[in-house]
């Protein structure tokens, strides 16, 4: 018995030396397969919502090196900056010695990112459109870096939750929403932008989904044309101007009409992280608040 009990506890200990140590391959979302001999524990995060999905997914203290404004959760804000989006410190990220960098797909210096891969450094692009597209990228950088045991939960647990204010919100009356995202020039999302997922979550339409572009210019006649009921953009800082105040000189749209602007901070709309949803969740209110105004309306 007591021979049978060692044999067992032997194999056991050499599966999990073999699973701690097994090759990882996975797809990226520019289509390639990116090949770890084994979980990453030297990480460069290049966006900030890249950092913050890393520590979602219990791989926070690999972390190593990140761009600027990589500030959520709290920890990230000590890890070392190796430059930003428009401009990386090559010299810095070579002297981190990272075993995986974490790249935007569309966020950052391809130029740069080419001498990075030429280098032979296995770099894994992400880039979330669809809310669903965020629980599988906490899968993904759990797998990556084999921290499966809390990756996989935080995986479900926001994949509930999304269900949960789907089913609360999406069904409800539709909601025809101008998402502004910059005023000068004019510029919005289209239907395959991130935030117009948290649109239709909450039961709104986005009136420029159509459009070809993922962030396009659009004209003040095409948004009177387009009469929202609601308008909605992001800020960082609620004491400056929003962009929005332009709208109040248009009386007879509708969105002016019924008072129907929103507001949510930059970090949970823009950010493609599990707090979305706390912007989404704060977009669905809104639109909640305009369905109950028409009653009102004359």
């Amino acid at each position: 018995m007591r021979l049978s009990l060692r044999l067992a506890l032997g194999m056991a200990l050499m599966l999990g030396a073999t699973a701690a140590t097994a090759e990882i391959t996975l797809t990226d979302d520019k289509g390639r397969t990116v090949t770890l001999p084994q979980p990453a524990r030297r990480i460069i995060s290049l966006a900030p919502h890249v950092t913050e999905l890393l520590f979602a997914a219990g791989a926070g203290e690999h972390v190593v090196g990140a761009v600027e404004y990589s500030n959520y959760p709290e920890a990230a804000k000590s890890i070392p900056r190796v430059g930003n989006n428009l401009q990386l410190d090559l010299e810095r990220i070579l002297a981190l010695k990272p075993d995986l960098i974490v790249v935007w797909l569309h966020g950052n210096a391809q130029r740069q990112l080419d001498k990075l891969l030429r280098l032979g450094i296995p770099v894994f692009y992400n880039e979330p459109h669809r809310l669903g597209d965020i629980t599988r990228s906490l899968e993904q950088f759990g797998r990556l870096s084999g921290t499966d045991a809390v990756a996989l939960p935080a995986a479900r647990a926001f994949a509930a939750r999304e269900a949960e204010l789907r089913a609360r919100y999406a069904g409800r009356p539709p909601v025809r929403v101008f998402y502004q995202v910059w005023e000068r020039p004019l510029m919005t999302i289209n239907g395959n932008q991130l935030i117009n997922d948290a649109i239709k979550l909450c039961g709104g339409q986005n009136v420029f989904a159509d459009l070809k572009a993922l962030v396009p210019p659009v004209s003040i006649e095409a948004l009177l044309d387009a009469d929202p009921e609601a308008i909605g953009t992001s800020i960082i800082d609620a004491s400056k101007q929003n962009g929005l105040e332009i709208w109040k000189k248009w009386p007879r749209l509708t969105a002016t009409a019924r008072d129907n602007f929103f507001l949510i901070h930059a970090d949970l709309i823009s950010r493609h992280t599990p707090r979305i949803l706390d912007g989404a969740q704060q977009m669905c209110e809104h639109l909640e608040a305009a369905r109950a105004k028409r009653g009102r309306a004359k």
